[in-house]
């Protein structure tokens, strides 16, 4: 597929989704958004894809909002301006629920909104002097499509601190606050990356889908009383697939399941 503001690449089953708008730090505009959608959408589809990398080119991972662009909706009507506002939290919503882990390298700046897309991924790494902030509240509106993924990962008390100030932090303090998973010198962030995809290159394929799905009923959806019959379920039936027999009898019988590269 053709894309305007974003490149996918594809090498040995992992899938990189680089941000292509380099002269305005990869700064998020309409067109943009629908093309992460589509491509996120599609990827679920592919079996040719284990896992999805969101990255920037150039200086940075992402400045946010265009502000051109976000200047010019607030001219429109708010019929217009919500069915745009629609269009971001659906693009936060297609990476959280993507059935492929999906992993995102900051560096550069992430402002604003930026901090949607980080933290709509499964895991965010950083590197150290990457910038990041929260920064709406400084033009005098708030990250509202951001806010239910930011707060699922760094709680409400982080939120209200970095929301309510819209200070600056780097990787370190951003590791701190759980924005990223974690932060390490420029030199090393490949290194951890290649070194997550290594591990999930090992494990099952359907069932890192089912352990997402998991989480996200647990934490969300189900009473404990629920969860005591939903978990029940979801084991019984995934030891019977065609996965889970595979991936115990390969264990009992010493050998590499078949979803590993021999």
């Amino acid at each position: 597929m053709n894309y305007k503001t974003i490149e996918l690449e594809i090498v040995d089953r992992v899938a990189t989704v680089w941000l292509n708008r380099p002269t305005v730090h990869n700064a998020f505009d309409n067109t943009m958004l629908h093309e992460l959608i589509e491509l996120f959408e599609n990827v679920n589809q592919r079996e040719d894809i284990l896992c999805v990398i969101l990255r920037g080119r150039g200086k940075s991972f992402c400045a946010g909002v265009d502000l051109n662009w976000m200047k010019d909706v607030a001219k429109n009507s708010y019929e217009k301006n919500y069915e745009e506002s629609l269009v971001l939290s659906k693009c936060f919503y297609t990476i959280y629920t993507c059935k492929k882990p999906t992993i995102a390298i900051i560096h550069g700046v992430s402002l604003g909104g930026a901090n949607g897309l980080l933290a709509s991924c499964d895991l965010a790494y950083s590197v150290d002097d990457a910038t990041f902030s929260l920064s709406e509240v400084k033009i005098g509106i708030v990250p509202a499509c951001i806010s239910p993924y930011v707060i699922k990962r760094i709680g409400e008390y982080g939120s209200k601190d970095l929301m309510i100030s819209g200070r600056r932090i780097k990787g370190k303090e951003a590791e701190y606050y759980k924005l990223v998973n974690k932060s390490v010198d420029s030199s090393e962030i490949d290194n951890l990356l290649a070194e997550t995809i290594k591990h999930l290159k090992t494990s099952g394929p359907k069932a890192m889908t089912h352990v997402k799905n998991l989480i996200h009923s647990v934490a969300n959806d189900l009473t404990l009383m629920e969860a005591y019959d939903y978990t029940a379920k979801m084991i019984a039936d995934i030891r019977a697939s065609d996965e889970g027999q595979e991936g115990m009898n390969a264990f009992l019988e010493k050998r590499k399941p078949n979803w590993i590269d021999k």
